[in-house]
């Protein structure tokens, strides 16, 4: 049985297309499945290439990436990969169901295939524009209003609620660990990572690991 992740690329370019494949081509274990050049025609060849991870581009002609997130992001793990680094796009995608960020030119083939992998295994994918954003509280009024930490006073108190181990599991979630990876790390089981993980996602009123990041590095 073939351990090969299966790639979907994004990007009205074709010349960003053409790249992204040969840098994916020279890895073992990743395969591009197929291309497609906006939304619709990425939403099209869902079911016939049934990738694992969607790489998608945020601004493109018809419908744009941001805007098929939430449908793609209920059969594969979307990473966006854009030259797009305002802080109100990136906060929106993360909440729409991306699990990882990238800005073009700001990461070489080793780490976009690290963070392929990263986010097929469960956990996140940021390159540093992004990280900045979320760390460094230059949202947008936009941005601000609708992400779940913009209440400062009540995203501290929900924070502070999370039992010390809790705080240890968030934080690793945060630097972009698997559950895999936190169990090996904390000398856990992976099972009780996960109920750790479902317990700080019930208290930060997140549904997802993307939230859960952006509210830990916002608050």
């Amino acid at each position: 049985m073939s351990t090969r992740l299966r790639v979907l690329v994004v990007d009205d370019s074709p010349v960003v297309r053409m790249g992204l494949q040969a840098l994916l081509s020279t890895e073992a274990d990743l395969h591009v499945v197929g291309e497609a050049g906006d939304g619709d025609e990425a939403l099209a060849l869902m079911a016939e290439t049934r990738p694992d991870v969607v790489l998608l581009d945020v601004r493109m002609p018809k419908r744009d990436g941001v805007s098929v997130i939430t449908e793609l992001a209920e059969r594969a793990t979307v990473i966006m990969m854009t030259f797009t680094d305002e802080s109100h796009v990136i906060q929106d995608a993360l909440r729409r169901g991306a699990s990882g960020y990238l800005v073009h030119g700001t990461f070489d083939a080793q780490f976009l295939a690290a963070m392929i992998r990263q986010c097929a295994a469960g956990a996140g994918a940021f390159s540093g524009p992004a990280l900045a954003v979320l760390r460094g509280g230059a949202a947008s009024s936009q941005g601000a209003a609708s992400s779940p930490a913009a209440g400062t006073d009540d995203a501290a108190e929900t924070t502070t609620a999370l039992s010390p181990r809790q705080v240890e599991v968030m934080e690793l979630v945060a630097k972009g660990r698997s559950n895999q990876q936190i169990a090996a790390e904390l000398f856990l089981a992976e099972k009780t990572v996960k109920n750790h993980i479902n317990a700080i996602f019930a208290e930060l009123g997140v549904e997802s690991r993307a939230e859960a990041i952006v509210y830990w590095l916002r608050s």
